[in-house]
């Protein structure tokens, strides 16, 4: 897709308004709107300007001019909009025209040219399986002296015995029993049903959606896989139209990874593989799962490193309130085929040889797509390019259900970091695969570490309303 064709897009479909976007360290769009008519092919090459200081991690006041430059190959229609509107996602420049090294779309792209430049392949490919939930109502509050969280929804368990529906119709969601029910129990078919119309007209291949296991509206709508940077801009459009959909039907949508305690929280899975041309590399009939020896090591590398890829994958204190033994939390970092309550699971239902893949289960969806995605690449090239053998190293393969383990056989199993500030623990002590070929930048992860950090201090800082049943009566 050129320049020519988007313009001609915009003529054609008597678009109104160009919105400009791009993403910030933490996985936010934000946009900046022109006039169609003041879109020309210029603007393709000379970009549109914004105040850098004003997003969180990015510049100082006193070096705040940045360019948003589009991408003409990632532009979809929006179907929110009362103006036809066309979105475009953009990379950041400084406005001397260097790339922004500290903008994370540009990090994807230096990730797939370092997967070319190694020599082992020349594309990977990555499906997110990005679970979400749906509520009819969300309060919070923090304060000096008060701290809450609510949220409800018509589906959830703790309304059984609710009057204010004019009759209670009963058909709540047990816990844990939320598992591709049918409906009146799921009351969330047409919503997720119109989700999945407006991602295919966005270009997105929607591959099916259900309800999943939690009660209280929690989803999951599965596309299908692309490259790298592509599948990361999917992931940011997927994101934006489940949550306006949501708003249409009256409801609010979170991709918060636990929103619930005592209920499973929302991951999101994700596939990967890769490519030399039309060669799928990670497949060797007869092999455990089918598993080539290079799939092995890239295995070995997401698995030795995880520790610090977590930081990236799941970048966030509530990450850590899913990351718990129970509730199907892929905590244990071993691969097994089949096996859920492994951090590394191989899927061999129905698998062909360019189906054949590996899906990480620990991450979650608040994580920034394009590092967190480029961070897996890096980790699994170093395990290819260093050998890691994940047999070896005691990382599996694993095929017992690890949560009826006795205490002394989970014990020699690896578990993930406990809380985010260990997972930045271990970023800081375990970065130097992430700057291979100058993907990651030493000054970018310190700046993301320092970002995150914060975050982690602003929680750690603030009274918990469950302290004042352990503590008050002291």
């Amino acid at each position: 897709m050129s320049a020519e064709f988007v313009l001609k897009t915009i003529k054609e479909k008597q678009i109104e308004w160009v919105d400009f976007r791009f993403v910030d360290l933490s996985g936010r769009a934000h946009h900046i709107t022109l006039p169609a008519k003041e879109v020309d092919e210029d603007t393709f090459v000379n970009g549109v300007a914004f105040d850098g200081s004003s997003i969180p991690g990015f510049r100082g006041i006193e070096e705040s001019d940045m360019v948003m430059m589009p991408d003409h190959g990632s532009v979809f229609v929006d179907p929110f909009t009362a103006h036809p509107t066309l979105n475009v996602f953009c990379d950041i420049y400084t406005p001397d025209g260097e790339r922004y090294e500290r903008d994370p779309r540009s990090i994807a792209v230096r990730a797939e040219e370092y997967l070319k430049q190694s020599g082992v392949g020349t594309a990977a490919f990555f499906a997110p399986e990005s679970e979400f939930f749906i509520f009819d109502d969300v309060r919070f509050e923090s304060g000096m002296n008060k701290t809450f969280y609510s949220v409800d929804s018509e589906e959830a368990v703790w309304n059984t015995g609710r009057s204010e529906e004019g009759g209670n119709l009963g058909y709540k969601v047990p816990v844990k029993g939320g598992y591709v029910p049918v409906a009146p129990t799921d009351k969330q078919q047409d919503i997720r049903s119109e989700m999945c119309r407006l991602l295919e007209e966005a270009g997105l291949r929607v591959e099916r959606h259900h309800h999943e296991v939690a009660t209280a509206g929690q989803a999951e709508i599965n596309f299908r896989f692309d490259t790298l940077l592509k599948t990361a801009d999917n992931l940011m459009v997927y994101k934006y139209i489940v949550h306006n959909t949501a708003a249409q039907f009256g409801k609010t949508a979170t991709f918060m990874p636990k929103p619930l305690f005592g209920d499973n929280g929302s991951g999101m899975h994700v596939h990967q593989s890769i490519f030399k041309g039309d060669t799928p590399l990670f497949y060797e009939k007869g092999a455990y799962a089918n598993l080539s020896e290079i799939a092995l090591n890239y295995i070995g590398g997401i698995l030795y490193h995880a520790p610090a890829l977590i930081a990236f994958t799941n970048p966030s204190t509530n990450s850590f309130k899913r990351l718990v033994p129970g509730f199907e939390a892929p905590v244990n970092l071993v691969y097994s085929k089949g096996n859920r309550s492994a951090a590394v699971r191989i899927p061999v239902a129905a698998v062909t040889p360019k189906g054949c893949r590996i899906e990480f289960r620990t991450p979650d969806s608040t994580a920034n797509p394009y590092l967190a995605f480029s961070a897996m690449l890096m980790a699994g090239l170093d395990g290819i390019k260093n050998k890691i053998d994940p047999v070896k190293l005691g990382y599996g393969p694993f095929d017992k259900n690890i949560y009826e383990l006795s205490d002394e056989e989970k014990a020699t199993i690896r578990s993930v970091p406990g809380s985010l500030d260990e997972a930045l623990n271990a970023l800081e002590s375990d970065h130097e695969f992430l700057t291979q070929g100058g993907v990651f930048t030493k000054a970018f992860i310190d700046n993301f570490v320092e970002l995150k950090r914060a975050e982690a201090r602003a929680v750690a800082v603030r009274v918990h309303p469950y302290e004042f049943g352990l503590y008050y009566d002291l």
